[in-house]
């Protein structure tokens, strides 16, 4: 199994950056993807997770309205559309997944993932 997260970058507050985690190693359709993030100094939280077999999402209070996930199904490619970002947004984004063929509702939290990718830095200016 393997995530490949890209797109981090600096942008300023209110600018949009679109993060990509490509995968490979296993059945895309039978996982859940999810984007966490860790600030310095702060733990690892949730940002948004899909499951890709039925598309349900959740997203975190915190990016409600701003933040979009999806997934390309034919590229095995989840995306996180970042829009009206803030400072407070500054953090190394990690994608993760676990098998979730046979789970109910969208995992959440970061012990419910199995697999990790590496991190991709999202700098916000003010």
């Amino acid at each position: 199994v393997q995530l490949q997260a890209s797109g981090g970058g600096l942008v300023q507050a209110g600018g949009s950056l679109r993060l990509s985690c490509a995968t490979s190693g296993f059945t895309f359709d039978e996982y859940a993807i999810g984007w966490f993030r860790q600030a310095p100094g702060k733990e690892r939280e949730g940002v948004s997770c899909i499951s890709v077999s039925d598309g349900n999402t959740y997203a975190a209070d915190s990016v409600k309205g701003r933040f979009t996930i999806s997934s390309d199904n034919a590229k095995n490619t989840v995306y996180l559309q970042m829009n009206s970002l803030k400072p407070e947004d500054t953090a190394v984004y990690y994608c993760a997944a676990v098998y979730w063929a046979l789970g109910i509702g969208v995992p959440f939290n970061t012990w419910e993932y199995k697999y990790w990718g590496q991190g991709t830095q999202v700098t916000v200016s003010s």
